[in-house]
């Protein structure tokens, strides 16, 4: 491995080949056996720099997928550190049933920087919780069980969003308190449509819907990622969410936009994912988590006053809105926003496209390099074939991570796509040792 050994670690401590092996008999004596973990000896992170993290054993490695897009700024940076410290010596807790300022400010400023207007925000711990808030929400408003969502879509592991995700290999059950209808469109270049220009594909896609409404009761909303994460960083056309709303909003439907990991300028060109479909407006209702705490767990629901104000039953949240987690938060977006992250994610991250593009050009395995700004989808196949390889995606982030690089994978019917998804704050330097690694990785397969 290439990795350097910065961290030195004395013989016997857990931070040994033989500790980091003895840590993962423990992991599967008490963790269920579904919980994946990465590589064939799965790597125990210990701490973290900028874009870089160490392994237990005292390697360095390029993060290339920040705690699955989740580091969005940078790790262990100062100043979400110290305001993390400085809140936890006030007060750790208190819950939703007391004033919490750092909730109140954080809260102003994202309904602000939603684009909904009269928003409103209901904090979260996480992605899956922030989806299953905004489909209580639709169903209660529109007193409708039936959600429309994407094919090859995820939203999450509880029971409500495992029952919208069009993706079998993060769907356990079948059994669901929602009627989900699935949509053509999340997937630009696979499918029946795959063949159209981009304005037909759109058309084809509106035909579809319009169709699907007209053999089903009224849905509750259509809830949809801008750019499908797990499913491989897959997108349609820009303008199709538009072209849906004008449909959605002749039957009263709701349109959900899952940010979860296209928030917060990732994409580069936009803040949201959602503008890149604005002819038509902002949605109903936007949820988000991820990059916003840089780590920290937050997650959480923006909504027109009236959406998010029809619950006619008390709640709270117990640990959402936590004065710790607002205040790591806080600093974060501050930080992002001062220093131009999102410019940053455009211009590095349109660099290290098209020199991926590049690298794919010379590798028959590579079928597609796409995305925009700092979230990149490599999909690789069967050379000569148009048939998905997860065995080459395997290899190939064994392969990166034996070249000090962390990559993540993904994708629909087969995990054969990688992802790329570094922290916004990546130099051009960076970008180009990943490619350089990456580049390596694939022409060894």
């Amino acid at each position: 491995m290439t990795g350097t050994t910065d961290v030195p670690q004395a013989t016997g401590r857990p931070g040994t080949p033989q500790g980091t092996d003895r840590l993962l008999d423990r992991h599967r004596a008490v963790l269920p056996d579904w919980l994946a973990l990465y590589y064939d000896r799965p790597l125990e992170i210990t701490h973290g720099e900028g874009r870089h993290v160490w392994d237990a054993d005292g390697n360095r490695y390029l993060d290339f997928f920040g705690g699955i897009l989740t580091t969005m700024t940078a790790h262990a940076l100062p100043e979400v550190t110290k305001a993390v410290s400085e809140q936890a010596g006030r007060i750790i807790h208190s819950s939703t049933l007391y004033l919490n300022r750092p909730m109140v400010e954080l809260a102003e400023r994202i309904a602000t920087l939603s684009g909904i207007p009269d928003a409103r925000v209901f904090f979260t711990t996480s992605g899956t919780e922030a989806n299953d808030t905004a489909l209580m929400l639709a169903t209660t408003y529109r007193a409708s069980n039936q959600i429309l969502a994407m094919r090859n879509s995820y939203h999450g592991r509880s029971f409500s969003t495992v029952s919208i995700t069009g993706n079998r290999g993060w769907s356990p059950t079948s059994l669901s308190p929602l009627q989900t209808l699935y949509v053509h469109g999340g997937v630009r270049d696979r499918g029946p449509y795959a063949h159209l220009g981009d304005d037909a594909f759109i058309e084809a896609c509106v035909a579809d819907l319009e169709d699907l409404l007209g053999h089903s009761r009224a849905p509750a909303a259509l809830i949809a990622e801008p750019v499908q994460g797990v499913g491989g960083f897959t997108a349609p056309p820009d303008g199709l969410y538009a072209a849906f709303r004008e449909v959605l909003d002749r039957h009263g439907i709701l349109w959900i936009s899952d940010e979860v990991q296209t928030g917060w300028g990732r994409t580069g060109e936009h803040f949201w994912g959602w503008q890149a479909h604005a002819a038509s407006g902002p949605p109903d209702i936007l949820t988000f988590a991820k990059g916003i705490g840089n780590g920290m767990s937050i997650g959480g629901v923006v909504a027109r006053a009236d959406i998010m104000n029809c619950l006619d039953a008390n709640s709270i949240s117990t640990f959402g809105g936590s004065p710790v987690t607002m205040a790591a938060g806080l600093a974060n977006l501050s930080y992002l926003l001062e220093h131009d992250l999102q410019g940053n994610a455009r211009r590095v991250g349109g660099l290290l496209i098209e020199r991926l593009r590049g690298i794919g050009a010379g590798v028959d395995a590579v079928r597609e390099v796409r995305g925009r700004g700092l979230m990149i989808g490599v999909e690789l196949v069967k050379p000569g074939t148009d048939e998905a390889s997860p065995e080459r995606a395997a290899a190939v982030l064994e392969a990166a991570r034996a070249g000090g690089l962390l990559i993540g994978k993904g994708g629909g019917h087969n995990t054969s796509v990688l992802r790329i998804a570094p922290p916004l704050s990546l130099t051009v330097a960076e970008a180009e040792q990943g490619a350089a690694i990456l580049e390596q990785a694939l022409r060894g397969i």
